[in-house]
């Protein structure tokens, strides 16, 4: 069982800073967090799912979505199973429900549809 769960949304103003935060709890041994891929998406409602950034377990391979390169920062906790997305001089255009994903095997992508586990997401809001 894995369990994945967001925090730190919000509402800001344009240039605004958030900080999301993913907790993942697992209650099988077999499954090691530290060999995971962690990425997060954003989706808008009506809109397809977004890969915004991933990061493999030490941090070598991390793709991030053009829109967000400069100003976003995915970074991991492995110690304590935290994944974490670091949001600078947000823009409207941000604005969307966000997911912690994790992708059990296999190269860290920002495709959705190679990922095993999702949280419930956590709304950022970003005003004009």
């Amino acid at each position: 069982q894995v369990q994945l769960v967001e925090a730190g949304g919000g509402s800001v103003q344009t240039g605004g800073s958030l900080r999301l935060s993913c907790a993942a709890s697992i209650s099988e041994s077999r499954f090691k967090y530290d060999a995971w891929c962690m990425a997060w998406f954003r989706q808008l409602p009506g809109k397809e799912r977004e890969g915004v950034a991933a990061s493999n377990s030490g941090g070598r391979s991390i793709v991030y979505v053009d829109s967000v390169k400069g100003r976003f920062t995915i970074s991991r906790d492995n110690a304590q199973k935290m994944l974490y997305l670091e949001m600078t001089n947000l823009e409207p255009e941000d604005t969307a429900m966000y997911y912690c994903a994790a992708r059990r095997a296999g190269i860290c992508t920002r495709n959705d549809i190679l990922y095993d586990h999702w949280g419930q997401g956590t709304q950022v809001t970003v005003s004009s």
